[in-house]
């Protein structure tokens, strides 16, 4: 194939899987815990890492994920101990993350309005053998914690209260899914950009959520469509010349149409098969069955 013949459109694929696989998979606990916006919140605020990095002369990635995690435990404990003007603080977070980034990139002798646009709606060509490594190491932890402690994740994401009476450290693996979004984002913003890694946490497991019941399906379903709308946006940008980032949003949400309108058959086609199965299991009382085989409860 003619993309495979540049190196640039080799890391971009390889991006685009990791990205595919790492951000539904922690999308899915976001999600569980009606937070899906929470990756949109937190890539306003790893914008003030990447202005940063360039104007410390150093990796925007590494910098940018150094203050994501330290916006996303502020989100944390905002959402423990602000009870009343949560909303407020968060709104001022993320606003402030956003205007921080554009200030520092602007007072930067590197930083541009262009340099700003790939970060904010990604610019997957623009991947670099260095950029890859610092993926590879991140998107390797991002699994490690989504995948090893799906189980703990997933209780505390259910149920905390369960998850508390269980014995679970339920405040520290709520921090835990924060830094992992947060980790998450990061790795996502050349492939999809800042402003659209949400919608690649969220929708895949969306759509997911349309055709499945059970945790382990969804999971499953959830990174098969990340990897596909990531892989296809990212080939349809190459030969159509239009922006990855958000070729691959829109795919991902033609896909979450289909199968909300593939939810309803399939629905239709379990009830029958649940209304099949309990008549196959009706009891039937034998015809000749004699008086003494009555139960009766002696007053």
């Amino acid at each position: 194939m003619e993309i495979l013949d540049y190196a640039f459109m080799q890391r971009a694929l390889i991006a685009a899987l990791i990205v595919g696989v790492t951000a539904p998979a922690i999308g899915i606990y976001l999600v569980q815990r009606r937070q899906a916006l929470m990756g949109d919140g937190i890539g306003h605020v790893a914008l003030t890492g990447v202005g940063l990095g360039f104007l410390l002369n150093t990796s925007p990635i590494w910098v940018a994920t150094a203050v994501a995690i330290a916006g996303s435990v502020v989100m944390e404990l905002i959402r423990w101990y602000g009870k009343t003007r949560g909303d407020l603080a968060l709104a001022m977070l993320f606003y402030g993350g956003m205007a921080g980034g554009v200030m520092l990139m602007n007072l930067s002798d590197a930083g541009s309005n262009a340099n700003l646009g790939t970060y904010l709606f990604g610019s997957i060509t623009t991947v670099s053998p260095q950029d890859m490594t610092t993926i590879y190491v991140l998107a390797a932890l991002v699994l490690a914690i989504t995948i090893g402690l799906r189980r703990q994740l997933f209780a505390v994401c259910q149920d905390e209260e369960f998850a508390r009476v269980t014995g679970l450290p339920v405040r520290l693996l709520n921090l835990l899914v924060a830094v992992t979004a947060a980790v998450t984002v990061t790795v996502a913003m050349r492939v999809v950009g800042l402003l659209l890694v949400s919608a690649l946490m969220v929708i895949p497991v969306a759509a997911a959520q349309q055709i499945s019941r059970s945790f382990a399906v969804t999971f499953s379903v959830a990174v098969a469509i990340g990897v596909a709308v990531t892989l296809t946006g990212t080939t349809t940008s190459y030969y159509v010349d239009v922006p990855s980032g958000a070729t691959i949003v829109l795919f991902a949400i033609g896909l979450f149409v289909l199968f909300t309108g593939l939810a309803a058959p399939l629905a239709k086609k379990r009830a029958r098969a649940a209304a099949e199965a309990s008549k196959g299991c009706t009891l039937e009382v034998p015809g000749d069955r004699s008086a003494t085989d009555d139960v009766s409860v002696a007053g």
